[in-house]
């Protein structure tokens, strides 16, 4: 067997092509059309219905615009449905700009830190050569918002507005990225000079200040206190005045974010189920809990989702969003999307080995607002608020097949109380390490 490809293969290659009409007339329709249309499946609204038994009032789509920040919009989303109850408002948005500042702050103090913690790893090494390609992207999971919302606490959006460079993070990203990698060689060769880990955390000091105001000149300044005045569904004045970001969060949001646990489903030889894992080097706020999962059979999965949704509260979920979805349906179906038609192959890797082979893992978080039911209980379609503003989808929600559900949902975060109680001890035992480039490490955007 030749190690190149031969002019033979070639041409046996070009004749089985043409053998079978079926080729043509796919490479006539993709040729004029594009690939993406030619997968979509003609029947695919019949199934995919906008309609469920169950649903929640969460509020208008919102907008990540130009920026990785799904995690941090589906975060907040749960959080405003609480203050929209607690107000009686109709609709209400939190400050994703606040929480940004914030976030991209305890990042670069965290990347600082675990660059310290390597100084003595070989700056090729893949530990290192890892935590230098992206130290502070948008990205994120459920426990690095908790980490900032329990630190800072939260504002109405009207407090601390979007500005041009938290709706299109690119260009900052790329000018701190500079700045945070500049500061990781600073302090390595400072330490092969002979200084110490008192005289280097100095520097940090300094180096933080500066982050401090390229983000400042960014996004603006965050509030702390501020007054929101607003009218509730029955056009009733509300002000609330000089009030924290903490005590707004304490009052009107009013969650115990310690009570909200993350469920994944890894069902790979390496993460035996109803263990709990961690990630390291993962997290932004040094002092915060760290980043922690339970990982749980996916039907076990969809039942706490439901559980928590029949007690009228929405549920934060990750995904790989972008496997057999129809964007401008809005849908995320398996029968949705028909490679196998069109190039006349199959896709059979199963879940587990499209986590071990690198296919797939989370890229997005989204917020379930409703499940429709059929008549056994069982759930066929789930819906989806997402944060891609409203021309997408139904008016910016989205629709999730059960099927595609169980092959590429990857994380939800319920209360506690819906778990069992030898999950809930499970989830608080001394969780396993897993590597820093692990596919349960992947940060939404």
């Amino acid at each position: 067997m030749n190690k190149g490809i031969s002019t033979d293969e070639l041409k046996k290659m070009a004749e089985d092509f043409a053998k079978d009409e079926k080729n043509i007339l796919a490479m006539n329709a993709a040729n004029k059309n594009g690939v993406k249309d030619c997968l979509r499946n003609s029947n695919l609204e019949k199934k995919m219905r906008y309609s469920f038994s169950l649903e929640i009032e969460a509020g208008d789509i919102t907008n990540q615009k130009q920026s990785g920040r799904c995690w941090m919009f589906a975060a907040l989303n749960t959080m405003r449905v609480e203050v929209m109850k607690n107000l009686k408002l109709k609709n209400m948005e939190l400050s994703q700009n606040y929480t940004l500042f914030y976030d991209k702050l305890e990042k670069s103090n965290y990347f600082y830190e675990n660059i310290l913690d390597t100084l003595d790893e070989p700056l090729n090494g893949r530990l290192v050569s890892f935590l230098l390609v992206s130290p502070v992207g948008d990205g994120g999971q459920w426990d690095m918002l908790a980490n900032l919302v329990g630190k800072y606490g939260v504002v109405p959006k009207e407090a601390m507005p979007e500005t041009f460079d938290s709706s299109a993070t690119a260009e900052l990203d790329n000018w701190l990225t500079k700045k945070l990698r500049e500061n990781a060689c600073t302090l390595r060769t400072a330490y092969q000079k002979g200084k110490t880990i008192k005289e280097l955390r100095a520097m940090k000091e300094e180096m933080l200040n500066v982050v401090y105001r390229m983000l400042c000149i960014a996004f603006g300044e965050p509030p702390k206190t501020f007054t929101w005045e607003v009218r509730d569904e029955k056009k009733k004045f509300i002000r609330i005045s000089d009030i924290t970001p903490q005590e707004f969060f304490k009052k009107y949001v009013g969650m115990n974010l310690d009570d909200y646990v993350s469920i994944i489903n890894a069902p790979t030889a390496d993460k035996p189920y109803y263990k709990s894992y961690t990630i390291k080097c993962l997290g932004n706020v040094k002092e915060g809990s760290i980043v922690r999962h339970l990982n749980l059979p996916i039907e076990d999965m969809k039942k706490l989702a439901i559980a928590q949704m029949k007690d009228d509260k929405v549920v934060w979920f990750g995904c790989d969003v972008a496997q057999f979805l129809d964007k401008d349906y809005g849908s995320m179906d398996l029968e949705g999307i028909q490679p196998e038609v069109l190039f006349s192959t199959k896709f059979p890797m199963d879940k587990a080995q499209r986590l071990d082979y690198g296919e797939s893992l989370m890229t997005h978080a989204m917020v379930f607002t409703g499940v429709n039911l059929d008549k056994n209980g069982k759930a066929n379609r789930w819906k989806v608020e997402n944060s891609w503003g409203d021309t997408k989808g139904k008016k910016g929600f989205f629709i999730m097949s059960d099927e595609w559900f169980s092959e590429y949902m990857y994380q939800i975060v319920v209360n506690k109380k819906y778990l069992k109680k030898e999950w809930v001890k499970a989830y608080e035992s001394k969780p396993i390490e897993l590597e820093p480039w692990d596919p349960m490490g992947s940060l939404a955007e």
